[in-house]
Formats: C-alpha cells, structure tokens, sequence
C-alpha cells in the first residue's frame, strides 16, 4: 500500500478553530461521500456531475495498460517527444517529465504551448526531425494554437502522419485530421473529464508511456481522502473568512514545475463570479516583512529533496501548509490529492469548479481578429498614449483617464502600481518566449514589487497563461493590476495556409486579452517593445524609479 501524502499545517488559533469547525460541519453534511457520490447539489447544481470522470480514472486507465505499453515500445525508438498542447493537455505531462528527470534509453519530453515565434523557432531548433515523434493534444480539437502549431510541424516533418500521435476526445475535430493524416496512433480522453483534471488519463498518460515512466506504479492512488479534504477546506475557509486568498506555491527542486500546474487547477476551478483564489507560483522567496496579510503559504516538498525554506514565515504568523510526497513513485497521487482538495474548496467557495465561463471571450475576440486578418492583411490599429525610451504604452479610455498624463515611463508605471491596495496582487502577461532568461529577469521585478508594495505578484506568458490563470484574471475578484507585455517579432514564422503568422496570432491574442480585460473593467496597461532586449532593460530601470518615488 502506498503511504497517503503528509500535511501538516502551522495556523493561528482563530484560524484553527474556524478550519476545525468547517471540516466538522463538512463531515455531519456528508459532504466527501456526496463527493464521491458526483452529487452536483455539493457546489451549484448545474452540471457538475456531468465534469467528475476524474475521480475512477486512475481505476479505468489501469484496465487499457497494454495499449500504452504498446505504444511505449515504438516511442522508445525516437530520440524526443514532442508535445503539442495547451492548458491541461500540456502542463500535467510537463510536470511528469521534469519530475523523474530523463528516463535512461529512453527519449526526452519537449512541450509546445506558445504562438511565439522565438519560441517555436528555438524548439524547432533543438529537434532531430527525422528522430521526433509529436503528440498533439486536444479535447476538443478546435483549439487555435495546438492546430496552427501541428500544421507546421507536420509541414516540417513532410506531412508524414507515421510520426505522429493525437490525443483527444472521441468524435473530435482533431481526431477526423488526425485520421485524414494517417496519424500512427489517436489515443481517446474522457469527455467526463475536463482539461485541468485529466492528468491521470490518456492525456497525461500517453506523453508518460512514451518517456518510460512506470504507468502502473504511477496510477496507484490514496487509500483515504482526509488530508486531500483538510487542505480543500482549509483553503476555503482562509479564503472567505481570513481574505487569505493568495496561495502562494513554494517547492522542492524536483517538484518545482508542480507549481504551474496548480496554477491552472486552483486558478481556473475557483476563479470566477467575482470570487476565487488566486495561486501565486515562481515568486522569489521573501523576507516575512515582505508579505501583506492576504497569504498562505503552500510548501511543497518531496522526501530527501532539499525542502523550501519556510520556518521565518511561519514564525512570523503567516498561515503555512506543509505538503510532503513520500517517493516520486507517488506523483500520481500528488495530483489526484490536489484534484480532490481543489474539487472540495470549490465547494467551499459555492463555485462551480469545473467550468471555465471566462476562457472563452479571448478565444473570441481572438478569432474575430485573425479572421480579419485573413481578409485584409492588418490588424486592426492601436493609438499609444505614450511613445519614447523605446516603448509604447497602450490603453483603453478608462485606464487611460486613470493613469493620467505623463512625460517618462517611470511615471505611467509609478500611476499604474499606485493603484495596487492591500489585498490586491500584480500580474505580470508576458507575450513574449518563455525561457529561463525571460523567466529570470521577469520574477525578478515580481521581488521588486513585493518588496516595495507587498503585494502579491504574477507571472503569465501568453497565450500559455490564457488557458490556466486567465480565468482568473477576468472572472475572479477583481483585485489584479495587470502590465502586459508585448514585442516585435523580426524572425516571424509562417503559418502553413494562412496569411497570418504566428507573430500577427500572438499579438491578436494579447489584444483580444487586453480587450476583455478593459470590459471586464481591470486595472490593465500594455507596454510594447520594438526591440525586445532595450525594452526589458528599460522596464527594470523604469520600475525602479517608480518603485524609490512611490
């Protein structure tokens, strides 16, 4: 029997006693066995119980093994796996992946969940072609970005269907192409199963089998549900009546990418009808001082790894949750542990943790904008309030009114972070490559900002974030102050039959974002840089100034 994940908690008394009295009204309600049950009444009644497939995957899948290892033999033969997915198709098998490390002999994971050109070229860079076999993962098959960036690996690969392999629902617009293609395999998801929960399905097993992990090992799963039901009530209860409503996610070095898969799973299951909470992961760690009184602290850690340091926060009185996996074995229990205590703080919350109303409107305003480019080659023109030092800022008439007028960069940053209160957060939306430098500079201005405002701090890059915290962003309350960030593209890639490129999608992506953003009335300005490198340089010097005269 494999040894339940340990929680151990560190709270105040008046914490403590209103968790202990929520976890004691939880149990007299029934509300695990109604859970279980896939009663919807436990959340808001409208179709929850249609979206619980999750919780007898594990089960199932071990039932439809040998497919899989089937399928594990042939990839072995490749020397990378290249996954091509958003969202919940692509961030679970990441995790699996950089979890167990490379698997000796076998070949390595490499995940494509961007539009950005640099980003793609540098992924199509560092494949063998001949030697790659790609997954393409997708429910439902009509989603913009994995079906733009499979027709251009497919082109790359001269449309030889034999290396690759699709995942998604049965009936899908990806599996008829995929089967037009002469796809070697299309393995079926769930349709009772949405994105962020369907790691421990095919759409996280399939990239798995294929890099040597140990799928029987990997489904076993908790023999009791307890500690998954204290973290999701605990997470509730600091939410609604503590204003704890910033979970922020610290790990060990090998669980570290374990953080922007709960991103996803808290963010788009409890951010909407203006509630929810709001994960906070990749934040540098700060000194106590540092932190406003809207945190908890979620510390994860993996036996022998060396585990976050934690002790200083929660001695200075900051709530801290303490999460410890055995073996590594284990992961898959991790995520079906997170699954269920998310699944139970949407309770909670009285959200409905399965939908995502608000993912929608970018992919709308999106399309509108691609398709008009097809017609007429353009985008539809933006108007800066401000140009110089290589920028140009960018805004809708409310937040420009707010921000008001201003001659330097500086300014309009120290306007646009002084709208930032206690209990607020800032969000960083890079459209731009995700990469280790990118990822480096950009968290350390989110230390920047925590230090001086203490204020919680995001980081997304686009349109990656989109399908995860972006639900959040719109739908949850409305305490972000967002600074997106965009660029020119000098090396743009085409888009196999289309007259956009993958530069003209991310930039109409990032404007479809900013446009729900402005309706949904948030705090929201754009800084876009011509010359990528100046322009971050110009950010940290700016911010810096803003940061000493605020």
């Amino acid at each position: 029997m494999i040894e339940p994940v340990r929680i151990a908690e560190t709270l105040g008394a008046a914490e403590s006693n209103a968790i202990a009295a929520a976890l004691a009204q939880w149990d007299a309600r029934g509300n695990t066995e109604r859970l279980v049950a896939r009663d919807k009444s436990l959340w808001t009644g409208a179709d929850e119980d249609k979206w619980l497939g999750w919780l007898d995957i594990a089960e199932r899948e071990k039932r439809e093994l040998s497919a899989l290892q089937a399928f594990a033999r042939e990839a072995k033969h490749y020397r990378d796996v290249v996954l091509i997915g958003m969202g919940g198709s692509s961030l679970g098998p990441d995790v699996i992946a950089r979890s167990f490390g490379p698997r000796p002999g076998w070949p390595r994971l490499r995940m494509i969940d961007s539009t950005d050109p640099d980003q793609i070229g540098a992924r199509d860079a560092a494949i063998e072609l001949p030697h790659a076999l790609f997954i393409v993962s997708s429910k439902s098959g009509t989603t913009l970005e994995p079906n733009i960036i499979a027709d251009y690996f497919f082109e790359r690969a001269g449309r030889d269907g034999r290396q690759f392999a699709a995942v998604t629902d049965p009936g899908s617009a990806l599996e008829r192409a995929a089967r037009a293609r002469g796809f070697a395999y299309v393995f079926y998801g769930d349709p009772a199963i949405g994105g962020r929960y369907s790691v421990l399905s095919k759409f996280g097993l399939v990239p798995a089998a294929a890099i040597g992990i140990d799928l029987a090992r990997f489904l076993e799963m908790p023999h009791g549900l307890d500690a998954a039901v204290r973290l999701g009530v605990t997470l509730g209860v600091l939410a609604t009546k503590f204003r704890r409503d910033k979970v922020t996610i610290f790990a060990s070095p090998k669980l570290a990418s374990l953080g922007a898969w709960l991103e996803q799973l808290i963010a788009e299951s409890t951010g909407k009808q203006g509630r929810g909470i709001i994960p906070i992961d990749g934040e540098p760690v700060g000194a106590p001082e540092s932190y406003g009184k809207d945190r908890v602290f979620l510390a994860l850690s993996l036996e022998g790894d060396a585990a976050p340091e934690t002790d200083a926060l929660a001695g200075a009185g900051h709530p801290m949750i303490r999460v410890v996996l055995g073996d590594i074995d284990q992961l898959g229990q991790l995520f079906y542990f997170a699954e269920f205590a998310i699944a139970v703080a949407g309770a909670m919350l009285g959200v409905n943790p399965f939908d995502q109303p608000d993912v929608e409107a970018s992919k709308v305003k999106t399309r509108a904008l691609t398709e008009a480019y097809e017609r007429t080659g353009k985008l539809e023109a933006e108007i800066p309030i401000f140009t110089g030092q290589g920028v140009a800022l960018f805004a809708d008439a409310d937040n420009a009114k707010a921000l008001g007028n201003h001659t330097a960069l500086a300014d309009y940053l120290r306007a646009h972070l002084a709208r930032a209160g206690a209990g607020d957060y800032v969000a960083l939306l890079a459209y731009i490559a995700r990469d280790a430098a990118h990822e480096t500079r950009l968290n350390a201005l989110r230390g920047k900002i925590r230090d001086a405002r203490k204020l919680a701090t995001c980081l997304g890059f686009g349109p990656r974030f989109l399908h995860s915290t972006g639900q959040a962003y719109k739908g949850g309350p409305n305490s972000g102050v967002f600074l997106q960030i965009t660029c020119d593209h000098p090396r743009d890639l085409a888009v196999p039959g289309k007259k956009y490129s993958f530069g003209v999608v991310e930039a109409a992506q990032a404007q479809g974002d900013f446009a729900v953003l402005a309706e949904r009335k948030r705090r929201a300005l754009r800084i876009h840089f011509h010359d990528l490198e100046a322009g971050l340089e110009s950010l940290d010097r700016a911010i810096d100034v803003a940061l000493r005269s605020a």
